[in-house]
């Protein structure tokens, strides 16, 4: 009987151990879901939503929310921008009722609100005037040096800021010009910021401070960091300037492609191998095992195909692909199923078309270029390469003599202010290393006239090249060709027309 009882308690112990790791093997990789091509294509966003509901609806599938997803990339605020400000309103009017610990719980949830805001001028304005209604209720609640330092988050990047004497009392601004001193004669750390879209720009806590790439000195602490090109936004991060130099490379053409909205997309620029690269990115900053891409592929007239292919993020391999046609705006039912069941277990079914190495899909068919005689005819002659090229290389040195025009408008009224003895800036022809405004209108006017001076190299060494190329072109009749130049205060802008 004992000997019945001891096998029975070492065979329960392995039933459970097996049961425990035949689910653990059982149990699906963690996986997310994104479209790929035209991210405001509502038809690509409806017919991949199709798909991952269809996924998610599977017991035991492990798939990544689209609103985890863009908590994770893309945070957004749980209000609008006025939303926000009416609650620091609400925070100030506590303060002033000597509520201080409910004021500070407020002011806490403002500061983590405008932290999701995008970045901008509304944004920085309302990020300082929550710091310096922190650093006056710290001081209410006896905490001078967690009040010093929400006054210095407002000083250093913008140091001369000053407070308002109706305001804030003469003590507060004696404290807060006395962290101005510090901050200005302390060790700075050497920012540089660079990114593969440039110019970009940088924003440090919501405030623009200049296009990459950007070298600046700034006081040592963590800042929040955004990088943006046109509609393209880095994701933000929390950047730790120490030591000193730090050096960020921001790949802007990879987080830029990413959107959350309205469903986690990845924009394409019609290269295959970079779309599954940053797919493969994106499954590495998500935490992911791996990435279902889901394309409409198709033109306008002929059928369209909704093709998903499963990419492993540890190997950054791809690991199926396949699609499915569709019908009007959504994929038949069964094929949606078919496809799901595919990209989950590899199961092949009649309605599905697999990707394999000696078949392309007829998604990937190239399209065949039929040569006309009209485009025969272009081909024997009326095309003039050279003397289109002469052309642009003239246009383009016609658009750096107009920046060169813009650049020096622009820094115009910087000499004016630097030179006017009115301001004292300049003693002896010299600036004072304290005098912050001096130095920095000094920096403004030298690096506009740098940029000058190479926009009338580039646009002579433009001018000239063009010159040479029209020469060497064959001896035609030259096509229509106008050129508009435009310069003033706001801007400048060059424009070539013709018929080529």
């Amino acid at each position: 009987m004992t000997f019945l009882n001891n096998s029975y308690s070492m065979v329960v112990p392995a039933l459970v151990l097996a049961l425990v790791l035949g689910d653990a093997a059982a149990a699906a990789p963690r996986r997310v879901v994104v479209s790929s091509g035209d991210c405001k294509d509502a038809e690509l966003s409806a017919q991949t939503k199709a798909l991952y509901d269809r996924l998610v609806s599977r017991p035991g599938e492990n798939v990544l929310g689209a609103a985890e997803f863009a908590e994770r990339l893309f945070p957004q605020p749980s209000g609008s921008f006025e939303d926000i400000k009416r609650q620091l309103e609400a925070a100030q009017g506590q303060f002033y009722e000597a509520r201080h610990a409910k004021a500070a719980q407020a002011i806490d949830e403002v500061l983590r609100q405008v932290t999701r805001l995008p970045p901008g001028e509304g944004r920085w304005k309302l990020y300082v005037d929550t710091q310096l209604l922190l650093a006056m209720n710290q001081r209410a609640l006896g905490k001078v040096k967690e009040s010093d330092d929400a006054f210095r988050n407002v000083l250093r990047l913008e140091p001369e800021y000053a407070l308002d004497p109706d305001y804030y009392t003469p003590s507060t601004r004696q404290a807060f010009d006395k962290l101005r001193r510090e901050l200005t004669r302390g060790k700075k750390v050497k920012l540089s910021v660079k990114s593969n879209l440039s110019p970009s720009e940088v924003f440090l806590d919501g405030r623009s401070v200049g296009q990459t790439p950007l070298v600046l000195e700034v006081p040592a602490g963590t800042y929040d960091l955004s990088v943006k090109k046109g509609e393209a936004l880095s994701f933000p991060r929390q950047l730790p300037v120490q030591g000193v130099e730090t050096p960020v490379l921001v790949d802007l053409a990879y987080e830029g492609a990413v959107s959350a909205s309205p469903f986690p997309c990845l924009a394409a620029d019609g290269d295959g191998e970079t779309e599954l690269s940053h797919a493969v990115r994106l499954g590495g900053t998500l935490g992911v095992e791996e990435v279902i891409v889901v394309r409409l592929e198709g033109t306008s007239g002929g059928p369209k195909w909704l093709a998903a292919t499963v990419l492993n993020v540890e190997g950054g391999q791809k690991l199926r692909e396949g699609g499915v046609k569709t019908q009007g705006l959504d994929a038949p039912s069964e094929s949606l199923s078919a496809l799901v069941d595919f990209v989950t277990t590899g199961k092949d079914q009649p309605s599905l078309v697999v990707a394999t190495p000696n078949h392309q899909p007829p998604w990937e068919q190239p399209s065949v270029a039929v040569l006309t005689p009209e485009v025969t005819a272009k081909s024997g002659g009326s095309v003039r390469p050279l003397r289109v090229l002469s052309y642009v290389t003239l246009g383009a040195g016609v658009a750096a003599l107009a920046g060169a025009g813009y650049m020096r408008l622009s820094l115009e009224p910087e000499w004016r202010e630097l030179t006017n003895p009115a301001n004292g800036h300049l003693v002896d022809g010299k600036i004072d290393a304290n005098d912050t405004r001096g130095v920095q209108l000094l920096r403004d006017v030298a690096r506009k006239n740098n940029t000058m001076v190479g926009l009338l190299v580039g646009s002579g060494a433009a001018v000239v090249t063009g010159t040479v190329l029209f020469f060497l072109s064959p001896n035609e009749a030259p096509p229509p060709v106008s050129v508009g130049v435009t310069a003033g205060p706001d801007g400048a802008g060059a424009t070539l027309s013709g018929t080529f």
